[in-house]
């Protein structure tokens, strides 16, 4: 066992852990405390980005529950580093955005193509003019919709002025350099003392910190986009279509939505298919730092949310993904598949197993049911890549390129906080979905 495998654990233990997160938040807040400084909540607004178009639309809503002092920046996309499919990206995220206006009952349309650079431009302008006088909050949300309407000249607010390039220009080269110090890389992100918090998605994070510190309205009960509930008894599918399951062995994400997936199938009676792909950075695509710590510290926040073990974490990097990999066939043909792939994830990312020495994969395999003389005869045989990268070929295909993705007939989405849009294809209705 390597020196990284046997320290690995420990730190990640304490990075993950909820106790240094409570302690870290009380120390942010007896620092703004002895300030005497409001609650200041960041907020980083991509003019192009229709994820941000969606938060501006509710600024006002979020600024009338709390007593907090927003603080917007209006910053560029994120850099290639952090997008390694960006044309995909900007498809995806139109069409996604789009789902989720549906989903909430929010006002947004995908025009099917991306802004055109003059109204970017013009709009990024009236953007940064409304941060000083302070009317952010009042016009992000109508000039969004106004530029994702085809650019449509009517916001229904007061006439704005546009800042002049040269400062439009200063201000988002600050910003964006000001998200990656704090550690973020995409739009539509709100950071508050020390976290970050993406979207709609993750804004019920962001509410429940506050209402915890009592900085709600009066009347404020609740978030304003809760998380969808997942199904806890059988109800059987409209129609029996597989779900085919695109992770990682390596992806966090992948690793706690995995028993979600599986027990959605169980319960709606629908077969789970499971298409692996190799770890992105294993088919040379980095991750920068900002990134892979964000993930991993939304990761174990997600898996807190639904009660998912996770933190103890020994990454399977290189090695011991591809003898992971290796043995999922095996445990198929046994019928093991699930059982494996929900004994590899807690192994390597809640109890700190390194799947790159015999005696964890023994350990990770065995306890799925899996003979270890089974598993070893797996591991010889690399007939496992072709179906990885024939599963990677599928994916793309389906305009996506990330995991965990999900396809249900001709629905296809990417992430695990997505679940509840296949839930609601199988059962014909979307479990938990409230307007704000």
């Amino acid at each position: 066992m390597s020196i990284r495998s046997l320290l690995m654990p420990v730190v990640s233990r304490r990075l993950l852990s909820p106790q240094r997160l409570l302690r870290q938040r009380a120390r942010a807040e007896a620092s703004r405390l002895a300030r005497c400084e409001p609650h200041h909540v960041h907020y980083f607004h991509q003019a192009d980005d229709p994820y941000s178009a969606l938060v501006a639309g509710i600024l006002p809503c979020l600024v009338s529950r709390y007593e907090i002092a927003l603080v917007p920046h209006v910053v560029g996309p994120p850099p290639d580093s952090a997008a390694p499919a960006r044309s995909q990206l900007i498809e995806y995220s139109r069409v996604d955005a789009q789902r989720l206006a549906t989903h909430w009952g929010l006002d947004f349309r995908d025009p099917g193509k991306q802004p055109g650079p003059a109204a970017i431009e013009r709009v990024e302008g009236q953007l940064v003019a409304a941060i000083g006088p302070g009317r952010f909050a009042e016009v992000a949300g109508p000039l969004s919709k106004a530029l994702w309407d085809d650019g449509a000249a009517d916001t229904g607010t007061a006439p704005l002025p546009p800042a002049d390039r040269a400062a439009v220009q200063a201000h988002r080269s600050a910003s964006s350099a000001l998200r990656q110090k704090l550690g973020h890389y995409l739009g539509a992100t709100f950071f508050y003392a020390g976290e970050w918090y993406w979207g709609l998605d993750r804004l019920h994070h962001l509410e429940q910190r506050l209402q915890d510190l009592g900085a709600q309205r009066a009347g404020v009960t609740g978030p304003m986009f809760a998380p969808a509930a997942d199904l806890r008894e059988a109800h059987a599918a409209a129609e029996v279509s597989p779900i085919d399951f695109f992770f990682s062995l390596r992806s966090p994400y992948s690793a706690i939505v995995a028993p979600r997936v599986f027990e959605l199938g169980r319960f709606t009676g629908v077969p789970v298919r499971l298409r692996f792909v190799l770890p992105m950075v294993m088919r040379g695509l980095a991750v920068p730092r900002e990134k892979r710590r964000y993930i991993s510290l939304d990761a174990a926040r997600e898996a807190r949310l639904r009660g998912m073990p996770f933190g103890c974490v020994n990454d399977p990097v290189g090695r011991p993904a591809e003898r992971g990999l290796a043995l999922i066939p095996a445990a198929q043909r046994h019928g093991l598949g699930q059982a494996y792939v929900l004994s590899f994830m807690r192994g390597v990312w809640a109890e700190g197993i390194d799947a790159g020495s015999d005696r964890g994969l023994r350990r990770i395999a065995e306890r799925a049911g899996l003979a270890w003389a089974d598993a070893q005869a797996a591991l010889a045989d690399d007939s496992w890549r072709a179906t990885a990268e024939s599963n990677r070929q599928a994916l793309f295909a389906l305009g996506l390129w990330g995991v965990p993705s999900f396809q249900v007939r001709d629905l296809a989405v990417w992430g695990q906080d997505r679940l509840w849009a296949i839930q609601a294809a199988l059962v014909g209705q979307a479990i938990g979905a409230r307007r704000p």
